[in-house]
């Protein structure tokens, strides 16, 4: 993989013979690739609704955020309180219901901040006529008030999310089937997530992955998982291209 230093600050490496501008459709991750929340109103909607449905207390301490999907999360969290699958399962359709009605309710309390360089990377994409989608770990009407509140909602026309999909290579997968339904049955689609996760999910449907490190995980880390591209920010690899002759 090729190795660029760029003003000491961005660092990017990219696979020879992979053009990350011109792939026919794109697959954001939302939380750590778009956008970080600052405030808890995402995190504090599964004790909350957990709690309202079934009466037992959930924490989220101990359960591996970073890469997973809602659905996934609260399974672990309830597993962790001891909550048994049999009590659990039948009520996992309202207590979902009741996260996103949480959130829904709260959504002027977040406080969301892009990702630098993702308004700029998504009308670059935009102006040479790929596709852009999501596909994320976060319930549909989660991840749709995020970005809507973030200001990026023009830019979006479909996703993949953990209410139907709560393995996070299914909800790629379906967003991948969709975004070629879309652009046509040969697009090229492409992942652009930051973890290892999104990569792993990215590989199981065949699919190349943009890694950013802009989330949890360090460029070292992410790069280590072998992506197509990965980048210290979508900043970063936007100016490279634009300064490459």
């Amino acid at each position: 993989m090729e190795t660029i230093e760029q003003n000491n600050e961005a660092r990017i490496a990219v696979e020879p013979g992979f053009v990350w501008g011109r792939q026919d459709a794109y697959l954001f991750d939302i939380d750590g690739t778009l956008l970080r929340s600052r405030d808890r109103v995402h995190f504090e909607s599964f004790a909350s609704s957990v709690k309202r449905v079934t009466g037992f207390e959930v924490t989220l301490a101990g359960v591996v955020l970073h890469g997973s999907t809602d659905t996934a999360i609260l399974r672990e969290a309830c597993g962790k309180a001891g909550i048994p699958a049999d009590i659990l399962e039948p009520q996992v359709t309202a207590i979902l219901e009741g996260m996103c009605r949480n959130v829904a309710v709260r959504r002027h309390e977040m406080d969301l901040v892009l990702m630098p360089g993702v308004k700029e990377t998504l009308s670059y994409l935009a102006e040479r006529g790929a596709l852009l989608g999501v596909a994320t770990g976060n319930l549909e009407m989660i991840g749709w008030i995020k970005i809507e509140e973030a200001g990026l909602r023009e830019w979006f026309r479909f996703g993949g999310f953990s209410d139907q999909f709560p393995v996070r290579s299914e909800l790629v997968r379906h967003a991948a089937r969709k975004a070629r339904e879309l652009a046509g049955a040969e697009a090229r689609v492409c992942v652009v997530g930051d973890t290892p996760r999104d990569i792993e999910a990215a590989r199981a449907n065949g699919l190349p992955v943009i890694a950013v490190a802009t989330g949890h995980y360090t460029f070292d880390a992410l790069l280590e998982c072998r992506p197509e591209v990965c980048a210290s920010s979508l900043a970063g690899l936007l100016a490279m291209s634009r300064n490459m002759p």
